[in-house]
């Protein structure tokens, strides 16, 4: 990558995280401005782009469970969202067109099809990395926008067979034959460690199975979401996708530089992504109504709905495609370019504002929930518990043993991935499912019942986050969280949290005192 590219990528997204927004939106800016000083990108950029989105699909399917696909409120509410659309879509490019508005009036039915299309889909990049950032990829609208986002991706390859004419191979049938070597790459896998092999073990298997689905001619960034979700079940797939988390971010930064790298703007272009922008609301209307249809709580439909009101860089493939097949002008590949730009700054922006719209909104929103409740929904309190520990990964498990064992069985814990909550009910924790950002949650169960809440959370934000929708529901007990640095600390003290242990410090104090008893038992 060009030294210049990497200066002022770092110099924008310092920029955007001074202004409180997400770095890509600096690296987005970056790619423009780039392009309109002269600077050319090379084949580099797009080698680089093209490893973060196959890296990122590989690290999604690591996260997917194949059951949540078939869940109606994804398969359904993603095929629905589409076609309706669509035609809202095409009515409103053919309203553009009666007022003479510049390239629209010169689109026949056909090309106004393809640009609905190309606009139906959510960002991919811009939605994973909106919710990594917040903490809330397993949330229930974390898994719901993503598995919304998996239908669209496979519908983007069917599409992208069908207009460029490559047919898989007869040989694809071939790949049916890795079920068979599945437990012979589990063996592989587990042997790799736990040291510099494992994400070399990552690249390998993203980059292998990118090049496998190539040869039999299906579009290699469906092969890597393939086959991290065929591999999702193994024991080691958390432990990869850490490690490849920092090299998907830094190559992720290519793509977003990529997109100002398109082509150059002019204000007449940036006018009409403007214009097409007013179509954003009418894609967050659907989702949430269609989402509220299928019976999912009235938070869990605004979040997820929000997070998806977006344009994708797929619409830029399509653009780019049709302009190549003479049916769409260069220009329309521009403003595409810059509608997708525009449409990443306004979720990141919109999206740090979610929980708070919610809560001023809720009144409106509770109107479109149904009355009966999907069964994930439900929830079933311990009352006798009066100890909850929020997030049960290392911390939280730690806490959770010693003060179950060093007391009565004062504890239950509480997490928002639910395939975490199946296997840790079946070696006997007593555990539960549950987003605990959400109010609806805190105000279902009987909370004079709940003297301590102990929130062994990584994220800052989200314990804030949930101390805001605890003070909200009238909780009027403890609050005990952790954090790993000192200003973290006095952050989480200033807005209510009574007592805030720093991570590395503690960990130092306990690993000190444990050591000392071991001494003083051989005295």
């Amino acid at each position: 990558m060009n030294f210049l590219w990497i200066l002022c990528a770092f110099l924008c997204g310092l920029v955007a995280k001074k202004a409180s927004l997400p770095p890509s939106i600096g690296y987005l800016a970056a790619g423009f401005i780039l392009n309109f000083v002269g600077i050319q990108a090379d084949d580099s950029l797009k080698t680089l782009s093209d490893l973060g989105i196959t890296l990122m699909l590989f690290t999604i399917g690591l996260k997917l469970n194949v059951k949540s696909l078939l869940k109606p409120e994804v398969w359904l509410g993603s095929s629905m969202h589409t076609i309706l659309w669509i035609a809202i879509c095409l009515v409103s490019i053919k309203t553009f067109a009666i007022f003479s508005i510049s390239y629209f009036s010169s689109l026949d039915f056909n090309t106004a099809i393809l640009i609905a299309f190309a606009l139906s889909f959510s960002s991919t990049v811009c939605v994973i990395k909106l919710l990594e950032e917040n903490g809330e990829m397993k949330t229930r609208h974390g898994r719901l926008a993503v598995g919304i986002l998996v239908i669209q991706d496979i519908a983007a390859v069917a599409f992208l067979v069908a207009a460029t004419g490559k047919i898989p191979s007869i040989w694809a049938i071939s790949l049916l034959g890795l079920f068979a070597l599945r437990p012979i790459i589990s063996k592989i896998i587990s042997d790799v460690g736990h040291g510099e092999l494992i994400p070399l073990t990552g690249f390998f298997l993203a980059l292998g199975s990118y090049e496998l689905f190539e040869l039999v001619n299906i579009k290699g960034d469906l092969g890597a979401l393939l086959i991290g979700m065929f591999l999702a079940s193994h024991t080691k797939a958390s432990e990869i996708n850490k490690a490849l988390m920092s090299f998907k971010d830094l190559f992720l930064i290519g793509f977003f530089l990529s997109i100002g790298f398109t082509a150059k703007p002019t204000f007449e272009m940036l006018g009409l992504a403007t214009l097409l922008m007013l179509l954003v609301p009418i894609k967050f209307l659907l989702f949430f109504w269609l989402f509220s249809a299928l019976k999912l709580r009235c938070r869990t439909a605004f979040l997820g709905a929000l997070s998806l009101s977006n344009f994708s860089e797929f619409g830029l493939i399509v653009a780019s495609i049709s302009v190549t097949a003479g049916l769409l002008s260069n220009e329309w590949l521009v403003i595409l370019a810059l509608t997708v730009s525009i449409s990443f700054i306004t979720t990141n922006v919109i999206y740090n504002h979610a929980h708070n719209m919610f809560s001023k909104y809720r009144g409106i929103l509770s109107r479109f929930e149904r009355l009966s409740k999907l069964a994930e929904d439900s929830f079933s309190q311990p009352c006798q518990r009066p100890i909850v520990l929020v997030g049960m990964g290392r911390v939280g498990m730690g806490a959770y043993r010693a003060i179950n064992n060093h007391s009565e069985q004062l504890a239950w814990g509480l997490d928002a991935d639910k395939e975490k909550i199946t296997w840790l009910n079946e070696q006997g924790v007593n555990a539960f499912y549950g987003d605990a950002e959400d109010i609806h949650f805190w105000e279902s169960i009987d909370l004079s019942k709940i003297e301590l809440v102990l929130l062994a959370l990584p994220s800052v934000k989200d314990s804030l986050s949930i101390t805001q929708q605890l003070q909200a529901a009238n909780y009027e007990g403890q609050i005990a969280a952790v954090a790993r640095y000192d200003d973290e600390r006095q952050k989480l003290e200033e807005h209510g949290i009574d007592k805030v242990f720093n991570f590395y410090s503690e960990a130092g104090v306990g690993f000190a005192e444990e050591s000392l008893a071991l001494l003083k038992s051989k005295l």
